[in-house]
């Protein structure tokens, strides 16, 4: 069983035993509070996994020598503080999976009901008064608001396992200046789906940029390697590095979760095919569609795109559409090219030779998925 694989068993039984507790107290409070319980621990179960995997090789990268094998992943020591950091990190995505799907009304998500969907169905099953919409939306905003808060506990428990105060210092810098940033590219995503058109067309695509960015890009992938090696201790120049490796390479992994977002198999993806397009997401991908199209056929995208009731046809001709003009292509592109700028400051990185081994093949891993 190789290293990474053992990470994320010790993270889901870090999550397991962390959450089990905390459910104890929500159910003791009152039996209405069982359903709030067994929906976190869904959301909190499954998953790639890959913010915690790159602040586990962020902190290896970090602690092993450049001419020695890491050391084997066992239970105890060092080691505890980063299996609760990285599971910290899972929560957080979980609370941001959940309002993230509340802000674009999303149905499903990983192939199942989202979670506002869950508890508008618990509604209609209990046969409860009002409207069960709204319950939904305010019961999943809290549930969101819920795992908030049990992740910023988790990292604290992480810290405390941490002997040196500067690098607890760090990590929780980092972990701080993450949530501020993914809110703020959360907030310029949705200000995109209704000022786009104030802008000029030749702005579109910096703004899609700067959303991917700051949504997407240094949370998933560069601010969890730096926390990881804030842990164990890193260097400026290690951090720098590591900088130079994640923010490209969040940039693509980015810009491959665009291209699943409108052609990606609903059967693989957990999402309807076409669900960026239904819900508007101003990307890089439509930026350059939009560039590469005369302008009725862009007025005539423009038009569909937002609709919330858009047809399997009319999300097939658009599909034509934005492969037709290129975009695709030019995507594609993109990702190869920060792919290679990220690998090459991994090449250059002061770090241990097998986490650069690691890490590679999970840049691999993050850009070329399906899913």
């Amino acid at each position: 069983m190789s290293e990474s694989i053992r990470f994320v068993d010790l993270i889901q039984s870090r999550i397991d035993g962390f959450f089990d507790a905390r459910a104890s107290i929500l159910v003791s409070i009152a039996d209405e509070l069982s359903p709030v319980a067994a929906f976190s621990r869904e959301f909190l179960s499954g998953g790639k996994r890959f913010r915690a995997l790159f602040c586990f090789w962020g902190w290896q990268a970090v602690r092993s020598d450049d001419d020695a094998e890491d050391q084997p992943v066992v239970a105890g020591g060092p080691l505890d503080a980063v299996v609760s950091a990285a599971s910290a990190l899972e929560l957080f995505h979980a609370a941001a999976l959940v309002h993230d799907d509340l802000i674009d009304n999303s149905d499903t998500r990983r192939g199942a009901p989202s979670a506002h969907r869950r508890f508008e169905r618990l509604h209609g099953d209990e046969a409860w008064r009002g409207s069960g919409e709204q319950f939904g939306l305010g019961a999943a905003t809290l549930l969101g608001d819920l795992l908030l808060i049990l992740s910023d506990e988790l990292f604290d428990e992480g810290l405390a396992q941490v002997v040196s105060p500067a690098a607890r210092r760090a990590a929780r810098a980092e972990f701080n200046r993450m949530r501020l940033e993914v809110t703020a590219g959360q907030y310029l995503d949705i200000f995109e789906e209704i000022g786009w058109a104030a802008r000029p067309d030749a702005e579109q695509l910096q703004q899609a940029e700067r959303v991917i960015v700051y949504k997407s890009a240094k949370y998933s992938i560069e601010s969890p390697l730096l926390i990881g090696a804030s842990l164990a201790g890193a260097s400026p120049a290690q951090l720098e590095a590591l900088r130079g490796f994640g923010l490209p390479l969040g940039v693509a992994y980015q810009l491959r979760d665009d291209l699943l977002g409108v052609f990606g198999d609903a059967a693989v993806t957990g999402k309807p095919s076409g669900d960026d397009l239904r819900e508007g997401k101003r990307t890089v991908l439509i930026a350059l569609t939009r560039e590469a199209l005369p302008s009725g056929a862009r007025a005539a995208l423009d038009e569909l795109l937002g609709d919330p009731d858009l047809t399997p046809e009319q999300i097939r001709t658009m599909q034509a559409t934005i492969r037709d003009s290129g975009a695709v292509d030019r995507v594609e592109r993109m990702i190869e090219e920060n792919v290679e700028r990220a690998l090459a400051a991994l090449d250059r990185a002061p770090i241990g030779a097998s986490a650069k081994a690691q890490l590679r093949s999970l840049a691999v891993t993050v850009t070329r998925r399906a899913a």
